[in-house]
């Protein structure tokens, strides 16, 4: 599937939760119920995650082929919370989106 597609499919597997897709910046996102963005497609078709530093979901992410802080700027201002996951581990975003929204806000 495309990235795309499997940000669709994690959107819809989450919906009971009271998640739904929406966007943020020109970008699809996943947000709670209260509205609050937890994780995004990227342009790139990698998915970033709110996963909150010094957490085990966190410190696993960032394990992850490829995976990396949340650098939106590009110029080495990480938000070091936020995680980045390559599609090419797709079959974790389910996990990590269920992971971001369990935590605070």
């Amino acid at each position: 599937m495309s990235a795309e597609e499997d940000f669709k499919q994690v959107g819809a597997e989450m919906a009971d939760l009271g998640v739904w897709i929406s966007s943020m910046m020109g970008s699809p996102a996943l947000k709670d119920h209260a509205g609050k963005v937890f994780a995004s497609l990227q342009r790139d078709h990698a998915m970033v995650f709110r996963l909150v530093r010094d957490t085990p979901e966190h410190a696993a992410a960032l394990k992850l082929p490829g995976a990396s802080l949340f650098d939106p700027s590009g110029k080495g201002r990480e938000i070091k919370d936020w995680v980045v996951v390559p599609h090419s581990s797709a079959e974790k975003w389910t996990d990590l989106a269920e992971a971001a929204l369990s935590r605070p806000r």
